[in-house]
């Protein structure tokens, strides 16, 4: 019964020392010329200037979660897309509803102003 894991063993192995070897490649081979551009923070879009527990502004997280949920949607569209033939129309008008959806919520948002960033 271990032997058909075997494959499993052998498939890590292999694609761990595969990325080991990249990473040191990368870090043999790479240029390391660091100045003040490459070294500044960059995560948040501004330079660090006060404690690292200060409050952001709520359009920071409001424009994050909307990135998440319009992403998601085009994780419902490649299946959906895939299986469209074997689901019919059903899946079809289904898929409008769940589009139509999301597009009347991406309106509501535009008219609102929540993807203006200033």
């Amino acid at each position: 019964m271990l032997e058909n894991y075997l494959p499993v063993l052998v498939f890590l192995i292999i694609g761990g020392a595969v990325g080991v070897v990249m990473i040191a490649i990368g870090w043999v081979l790479g240029p390391t010329r660091p100045d003040a551009e490459k070294l500044s923070p960059y995560e948040c879009g501004f330079e660090a200037f006060d404690d690292s527990r200060m409050k952001f502004d709520v359009r920071y997280y409001l424009v994050a979660i909307l990135f998440i949920i319009f992403d998601l949607e085009i994780a419902f569209l490649f299946p959906w897309a895939i299986v469209l033939e074997q689901i019919g129309w059903f899946g079809f008008a289904g898929m409008s509803v769940f589009l139509g959806i999301l597009v009347i919520g991406f309106i509501y948002e535009w008219k609102k102003g929540a993807l203006e960033w200033e």
